[in-house]
């Protein structure tokens, strides 16, 4: 059996790149799909259908409230029930902060986050309604599209990550509020590439590199499907609030926030005291994390 048969799912920004790959791994393990994207999601639709598959596409706006409903709606119209909403859809907007300017900062943060929020929530007022009537949706599922920019940086990405950074508290949150309605909600920060990342030469290079000495495309957006149609899947139902690095083969759990190093009196501090006790903190707290999530010092030998 497939871990999808008979299920519904919705996957966002699916006419292209790591969206698509994602739709067409939901229709091999037999899920109808709604296949969403203000570009050509036909043409994804067509391929699931040549390969025996069930899938309809969706033109709406997800970022737009109406058009978020609309989406759902499209899944209950044309399968009669929603368990799986992946939210895929982005955009970039790459400049060096002193250079970006209000609309870039705006439209990111309306594709990525308001992209994100409006379809969880129409999905999740869905649900919550069918569990309240007492037929509540066998196994529903969230899985949200942070990045490793939102979670260890990249710079000229202020406003991408800033967004996908808020995408994994995002849900971290949710997981724990959406508990009680059996709703898992999980987050990739994924890597691969796609025309979102055909920009970043020394990527490029490396996975093509990996590619002539191994014969491994591990810079294929298809290696990123797996995870996401397994953490969808029954077998996920252990699995929620995480976010997991994924790349080529490989795969890791993205560890939250933690407080490091610390200092406390009885009392308030006087700044004048903070002069010795700050930079002392920042000596022994692990550096931050590389592009790759590795701290900084251990990437660069030291």
């Amino acid at each position: 059996m497939r871990l999808h048969d008979g299920r519904v799912v919705i996957v966002t920004g699916a006419a292209g790149g790591i969206g698509r790959e994602h739709a067409l791994e939901f229709a091999r393990q037999g899920a109808q799909v709604v296949v969403n994207d203000l570009g050509p999601a036909e043409d994804v639709v067509a391929e699931i259908k040549e390969m025996g598959g069930v899938a309809v596409a969706n033109h709406d706006d997800v970022s737009d409230w109406d058009g978020a409903g609309s989406l759902v709606e499209t899944a209950l119209r044309e399968f009669g029930d929603l368990h799986v909403l992946v939210n895929n859809a982005g955009i970039l907007r790459d400049k060096m902060f002193v250079n970006m300017d209000v609309d870039m900062w705006d439209a990111v943060m309306k594709v990525h986050l308001r992209g994100t929020f409006c379809p969880t929530k129409h999905a999740v007022a869905h649900w919550r309604a069918k569990s309240k009537a007492g037929e509540p949706v066998r196994h529903p599922r969230v899985i949200n599209t942070s990045s490793p920019s939102g979670l260890y940086g990249n710079v000229g990405q202020s406003n991408y990550g800033a967004a996908k950074a808020a995408i994994a508290g995002f849900t971290v949150i949710l997981a724990d509020e959406l508990e009680r309605l059996g709703v898992t909600v999980n987050a990739i920060a994924p890597s691969a590439l796609t025309n979102m990342t055909a920009g970043l030469h020394d990527y490029v290079a490396k996975m093509n590199e990996i590619k002539e000495t191994t014969g491994f495309d591990a810079g294929s957006p298809a290696n990123i499907a797996p995870l996401v149609v397994w953490l969808a899947s029954e077998e996920a139902a252990g699995v929620t609030g995480r976010v997991f690095n994924v790349k080529g083969g490989a795969i890791s759990v993205a560890e939250t926030w933690v407080a490091g190093p610390g200092v406390e009196k009885v009392g308030r501090w006087d700044p004048a005291e903070l002069g010795e006790i700050v930079p002392k903190l920042v000596a022994e707290a692990r550096p931050n994390s590389d592009g790759a999530g590795k701290p900084r010092a251990a990437a660069e030998g030291r």
